[in-house]
């Protein structure tokens, strides 16, 4: 899709060929002077935003501060968090939590669950990045660039230990429908030691990853159109008012909304060539605000 065409959607552009990175997935977005309003979801990813549009990206968090250009959200935010702006230009790169901590260069836990911007992170290299995406025409030349960008920062960085990422994968496989301490023991682990090494490299204490895997699955479910009682029966909650208030902590909405607007919100947006494949975006699962519109797949070049 050229840039002539509906200002009042994302454009969204894939790379052609996979990633040599394992756990880093990357889109490009471009949105004209439209301005767009979204709720910002939390999943189980580390998501950067290398900004370089003519202006910059808006997020409020749910404490009312604002950040705007390129940033880090780490694991685990909550409440309400919106994305705002128009003619934007980013970059967006989720990272698995098992390759987080390498393209970081420190651990995850560092973060704090929070919305950082990547200057604070890496200074000016933050800047050069963006200067270079900037220079790039072409969304495929881009995401070579960054690319080859994440692979010298994740061969260079520190990996998550080898129990950790064990324990993370059991986690995803669960579902979040994990013990703790069975983890612990079944690694010959102490609770403790566990909780620590977990936490630092991955980004949040095992209970609350675990909470938030079993989210993330859930608002999937939800957005498929799932019963919103059966997704809390089967996703490992009590009852419908224990998803619903897991929904409202991490969220800031209800389940209803939350299915109704991640519906709205991948309506249109498909793979190249593959018309009606639902993609989640790369603002998380980033759900539209009142009035936004569609967001559309665009043509990689």
């Amino acid at each position: 899709m050229g840039r002539g065409d509906d200002a009042a959607v994302w454009e969204v552009t894939r790379p052609a060929r996979p990633g040599v990175v394992a756990g880093v997935t990357i889109a490009g977005f471009r949105r004209g002077a439209s301005g767009a309003e979204h709720r910002l979801v939390p999943h189980a990813v580390v998501t950067l935003s290398v900004d370089f549009g003519a202006e910059p990206v808006i997020v409020d968090d749910a404490t009312g501060v604002r950040r705007r250009g390129s940033l880090a959200v780490g694991l685990g935010f909550g409440g309400a968090v919106w994305v705002r702006g128009a003619n934007i230009e980013c970059v967006h790169v989720r990272l698995s939590p098992l390759a987080a901590r390498a393209v970081l260069g420190f651990d995850p836990a560092d973060l704090a669950g929070g919305i950082v911007a990547l200057d604070d992170l890496w200074g000016r290299d933050a800047a050069r990045l963006g200067e270079r995406l900037s220079a790039t025409a072409a969304w495929q030349d881009r995401f070579a660039v960054i690319g080859g960008w994440l692979a010298r920062r994740h061969e260079a960085g520190a990996p998550v230990e080898p129990e950790v990422a064990w324990a993370w994968r059991r986690m995803v496989a669960g579902r979040g429908q994990v013990r703790v301490d069975r983890l612990a023991a079944e690694l010959g682990w102490s609770r403790k030691r566990l909780w620590s090494r977990f936490h630092a490299q991955i980004g949040l204490p095992p209970k609350r990853a675990a909470k938030l895997v079993r989210f993330d699955h859930a608002a999937h479910r939800l957005a498929e159109g799932q019963d919103p009682a059966r997704v809390a029966a089967e996703s490992g909650y009590t009852d419908q008012s224990h998803l619903h208030r897991d929904i409202a902590a991490l969220a800031g909405t209800t389940p209803a909304a939350l299915a109704r607007e991640s519906r709205e919100a991948t309506a249109a947006l498909t793979t190249p060539g593959q018309e009606g494949t639902l993609l989640a975006p790369a603002w998380a699962m980033c759900t539209p605000g009142p009035g936004a519109a569609a967001v559309r797949g665009g043509t990689p070049r």
